[in-house]
Parts: C-alpha cells; sequence; structure tokens
C-alpha cells in the first residue's frame, strides 16, 4: 500500500510539473502562433491524448473563424465538434506502424474574449482503443498535421498509471509534430480460475458413478 501511495505521487507530481510546462509554454508563445501541446497517455489497451490549442493575438481572429462558421460571435456544441472532428482528421496515431481509430471523446472552448487575448485553450480529448497485444516492446506514434501554417508543437508522453507500462524513450522530430514513444509491456498477473462444469455434464458423472457403485455391490 506504501509503495502504491509513494507511486501515485510520483506520478501526481510528474503530470503536474508538465502541465505546469506546457502552461509557462503558451504564455510565452509567439502573438503569430498556434501553439498545439499533446499529451499522451499509454495504458495497457488504450491510448488518450489530451491536446491543448492556444492562438497568439495576432491568428486568433482566423482560429475563431474556423470555429464560428455561421459567424455568430458565439460558439455552439455542434461547432465545437465539427472543429475538432476537423482537427482530428489531420492527426495519425498508430501501435507498431498499425494505425488506431481515434475517437474525440470530449471538445471545451474557452470563451472568445480569452482566446483573442491569447490565453484561452481550446481542449480536445481523444482515445483510441489497442489491440491485444504481446507483452514485450512497442511503439506509439502520434503526428500533429493542424494549421502547419502558423502552428508551433509540443509533444510528451505521461507518466504511465498502469505498473504494466514503463516508458522507454520518446523521439520527437524537430518540430515536435511527430513523438515516438517506446515502451515495454508486462503481461497479466496471472489469477486463478475454477471450472465449473455444466449441470448436464454433473448429471451424467453422477449417473455413472451411480452405476459403478451398483456394479461393485
Amino acid at each position: 500500500m506504501a509503495q502504491s501511495s509513494s507511486r501515485s505521487r510520483v506520478v501526481a507530481g510528474l503530470t503536474s510539473a508538465l502541465v505546469v510546462a506546457t502552461s509557462l509554454a503558451a504564455s510565452a508563445h509567439r502573438r503569430d502562433e498556434y501553439l498545439q501541446a499533446a499529451r499522451i497517455a499509454v495504458d495497457p489497451d488504450r491510448v488518450q491524448v489530451e491536446l491543448d490549442l492556444t492562438a497568439g493575438i495576432s491568428v486568433a481572429e482566423a482560429v475563431i473563424r474556423d470555429i464560428d462558421r455561421d459567424g455568430s460571435g458565439s460558439i455552439t456544441g455542434d461547432e465545437a465538434r465539427t472543429y475538432a472532428s476537423a482537427v482530428l482528421r489531420t492527426m495519425r496515431l498508430e501501435v507498431d506502424r498499425r494505425p488506431l481509430q481515434v475517437e474525440l471523446i470530449n471538445v471545451t472552448v474557452p470563451e472568445l474574449a480569452a482566446i483573442r487575448n491569447g490565453e484561452g485553450a481550446i481542449r480536445l480529448e481523444l482515445g483510441a482503443r489497442l489491440p491485444a497485444l504481446a507483452a514485450g516492446a512497442h511503439q506509439i506514434l502520434f503526428l500533429n498535421a493542424h494549421r502547419t501554417d502558423i502552428g508551433v508543437y509540443l509533444a510528451n508522453a505521461l507518466a504511465p498509471v498502469s505498473p504494466r507500462i514503463a516508458i522507454a524513450a520518446q523521439r520527437r522530430d524537430v518540430a515536435q509534430r511527430e513523438i515516438t514513444i517506446d515502451y515495454a509491456l508486462t503481461a497479466s498477473p496471472v489469477t486463478g480460475t475454477r471450472t465449473l462444469l455444466p449441470l448436464g455434464a454433473l448429471v451424467v458423472l453422477s449417473l455413472a458413478a451411480f452405476g459403478w457403485m451398483r456394479e461393485r455391490a
């Protein structure tokens, strides 16, 4: 229990440090950039991505126009999801060079005033189910190609929550649009199980035993 609590504190600390670093990068990015910070969590059966999109003041109106398609000055839920789906189509997520089906879990759009001030981050929460993988070494590849004309990128793997996952390395291209996460997956713990026979089989076995006892008598 003590080890579990200690590990939870370490994971929380690493995650908090990464969030702080991302926040500092967001506050320091230039007025004409669209900062896109991806945080990737790897579990034994799933990959989750949190993507924060923060527009600089000079490009904020262009980003708002991409989201507010009817020009009403407010963002509806449908407009937010349509924009998130368009962002999703510019991304690629793979395990061991096999494409994964990525789903949009949630999208949050801040007040337009916050976006115009270069402070509000649009957040996408994405997820993909992993196929059954053997224990051993594996790779996750994430590529973000959204708005490469104004985009600047960050990508990091979060500290794993599952004890079955161990991150070995993170390799990025120069622009950090692409990240490859090398990790090791350990086998699932084996648990003892009892095999229950169907009722019909139990009846047959009981009759056979009764017949054997009569023959012996």
